[in-house]
């Protein structure tokens, strides 16, 4: 079983006063919650270790037994014994050194999952996994869930947006994030009907990004079409081409085929988690042709021909 240093976990010194953690937890929580690291499944896993090292260092009973067990265990790897032959299961059969929490299914799902092995060990009061022997298996219930559609614009799913939603009496905005696609969800925890375990069922935003008359969005690119002449396109020339953020030139060189595509770089959509990075504008040329040349023209155009 793997021993959890929960101090380095939050990123405090052992002796940190309770205000130093709760205000560390506070920091590290805002910046792993689910809600600011859609589909982040990395950053899920440390939100989960982050309140699991809180519900330890938080409680003054738990962080004394957590102290006691800790000490012991680091006596024994400073003997030069190895790790892990260390018996766990000599302090879990001490009550000095466990304790129970109730109901720990419910107490794991508050925060979207069960907690370690460690914590379940000497806190939940169920053997460490290698220790468990069960004739039977237990059904784990997983917290219900909500998923609501919504669909945004093309613009809004480039800057990010809002949507104001109203549960239970409640109303709250939800900051949907730039760079979302169709399909993306975006996870509100804790904003739906009360669950048997007091908590409110989380709520997700299934997003659907409505089509757009101008850019069409292709993965971490965008497409867009944009029209010139055929002269530009024989002689070449340049080419005022919208983008979300703002025109850019775009620098025709001679002799372009109808329907050749330019990349722009950086000019995409944004990166979901990657601040400030973007993917690349795909521009297809729509190469004009004259319909209603008159009979001098013609005959001019003719005459170049001829002299090539």
């Amino acid at each position: 079983m793997e021993y959890k240093d929960y101090y380095k976990v939050l990123g405090v010194e052992k002796n940190a006063t309770a205000e130093e953690i709760k205000k560390a937890y506070r920091k590290l929580a805002m910046k792993f919650h689910p809600d600011k690291n859609p589909g982040n499944e990395q950053a899920e896993e440390r939100f989960k270790e982050i309140n699991e090292a809180n519900e330890v260092l938080s409680d003054p009973k738990k962080r004394s037994q957590y102290d006691q067990l800790s000490n012991s265990y680091q006596s024994w790897q400073q003997n030069g014994n190895d790790p892990n032959s260390f018996r766990w299961e000599d302090l879990f059969n001490n009550p000095q050194y466990t304790t129970r929490v109730n109901n720990m299914d419910d107490f794991g799902d508050m925060f979207g999952g069960g907690f370690s092995d460690f914590f379940n060990a000497f806190f939940g009061g169920a053997r460490p996994r290698t220790q468990r022997r069960s004739t039977s298996t237990k059904r784990v219930v997983q917290p219900q869930a909500y998923k609501q559609p919504v669909t945004i614009s093309f613009l809004e799913a480039y800057h990010g947006t809002s949507r104001f939603l109203q549960f239970d009496n409640t109303k709250i905005e939800v900051r949907i994030p730039a760079g979302v696609k169709t399909g993306s969800k975006v996870r509100i925890s804790g904003a739906g009907p009360r669950q048997s375990n007091g908590m409110g069922a989380d709520i997700f935003l299934v997003i659907t990004v409505a089509p757009d008359a101008q850019f069409a969005p292709d993965g971490e690119d965008i497409v867009s079409t944009v029209s010139i002449d055929v002269f530009t396109a024989m002689l070449g020339g340049e080419k005022k081409v919208h983008t979300p953020s703002g025109d850019v030139l775009l620098k025709i060189p001679p002799g372009t085929q109808p329907m050749q595509v330019f990349r722009i770089k950086g000019h995409g959509m944004p990166l979901l988690r990657q601040k400030g990075k973007f993917g690349d504008l795909l521009v297809k040329v729509k190469v004009e042709i004259p319909r209603n040349l008159n009979d001098k023209q013609r005959a001019t155009l003719r005459e170049i021909w001829k002299k090539d």
